[in-house]
């Protein structure tokens, strides 16, 4: 990519749909007793991984906004509350882990594949809105929320990011024949 372009569009928006069609289609061939299983590496059911997955598309709606705020405070602000953020990880791990659990009371399998169209159609739309410039703009992110979070990330970072947390926990699913 060169320095004209942050963030090839058509990728993204090719990841997302490569995304939207398997998460239909997760849902679609899940059976009850696959939803309720155990995932690999967490302690999540399938379905509640399923809804996380879906959240950390949710999440960059509201981080994109964030970026809007931060870019126009000094820059210290950003670095204070990224580390105040990162100090607390803990507490937000038990967040995460309680808001997925919590959130398939309501988004559940019947519900995630609407909430997921209606979440990519708004991030399309956004990313449609976006220059070149405001892809470029960022802030201090806490690194130790998520493996992908960097310690600085622009707007383009956020688009990419939620398609990288979905292919790492669609590796822990544990749904399908060869599980049972």
């Amino acid at each position: 990519m060169d320095e004209e372009c942050p963030l090839d569009r058509q990728a993204v928006s090719a990841e997302w749909e490569r995304v939207r069609v398997d998460f239909h289609r997760l849902l679609t061939e899940a059976s009850h007793a696959d939803l309720s299983r155990p995932t690999d590496g967490t302690r999540w059911t399938n379905e509640q991984l399923l809804f996380h997955m879906l959240f950390g598309y949710m999440l960059v709606r509201i981080l994109l906004s964030l970026v809007g705020v931060f870019t126009r405070l000094p820059g210290a602000i950003g670095r204070t509350f990224a580390r105040l953020l990162d100090a607390a990880d803990q507490p937000f791990h038990v967040v995460n882990y309680v808001t997925s659990v919590l959130g398939t009371l309501y988004f559940n399998r019947r519900r995630m594949g609407a909430k997921m169209d209606r979440t990519l159609s708004a991030l399309h739309r956004r990313l449609d809105r976006e220059d070149e410039t405001t892809l470029r703009h960022g802030m201090p992110y806490p690194p130790r929320w998520d493996p992908y979070f960097q310690g600085w990330m622009t707007r383009a970072d956020l688009y990419r990011y939620p398609t990288q947390h979905y292919d790492f926990h669609r590796a822990q699913l544990t749904l399908g024949a060869e599980h049972h």
